[in-house]
């Protein structure tokens, strides 16, 4: 079956993953202007999902998305808090652990992705006009305050994730 939806999306994974790992070329540096456009693709990707995909789906199926979106919801929410603090490769294992994770439950057979192409299916040229024109979400620079990197801990929390035992994974 052809799948333009789950295509774009996961197309889009793959470009993030590349930046991420640009950014994080040089063992022990963090290249900030691939990491910048990391950061804005991250939450432009995210918008793209919140603003079109989940809409169109839910319309298509309130209940199903219901229960579903909610885990996206909290996942979306943690990698948004942990963009939010000045670069650290302990921020930069932690975003990727998370987001293997949540790209694996979008991308797998009769994952996310799966269920919005079929409720979507009628709509499908639509809405990759639209994903095509979603415009990038401004950023402000990194906040280096302590706030920031306890925020971004407790909605680590929330999505059912514990910062300091990514930490201790095995890279």
């Amino acid at each position: 079956m052809n799948k333009p939806l789950h295509h774009f999306f996961t197309k889009d994974h793959h470009r993030l993953d590349d930046l991420l790992s640009k950014a994080t070329e040089q063992p022990g540096e963090i290249e900030m202007k691939y990491y910048h456009q990391f950061r804005t693709g991250l939450l432009r990707h995210i918008k793209m999902e919140e603003k079109t995909l989940f809409p169109a789906a839910k319309k298509a199926n309130h209940a199903l998305m219901q229960e579903l979106i909610p885990r996206y919801r909290l996942e979306h929410g943690a990698l948004t808090a942990l963009i939010v603090p000045p670069p650290a490769l302990s921020l930069i294992k932690v975003m990727r652990h998370v987001l293997e994770k949540h790209d694996l439950a979008e991308e797998k057979p009769g994952g996310l992705y799966d269920v919005c192409e079929a409720l979507t299916h009628g709509q499908t040229q639509e809405l990759l006009d639209q994903l095509a024109q979603t415009e990038e979400v401004p950023v402000h620079p990194p906040n280096p305050a302590p706030i920031a990197i306890e925020s971004a801990r407790r909605a680590l929390a929330r999505a059912g994730y514990d910062f300091d035992e990514i930490i201790r994974l095995p890279d």
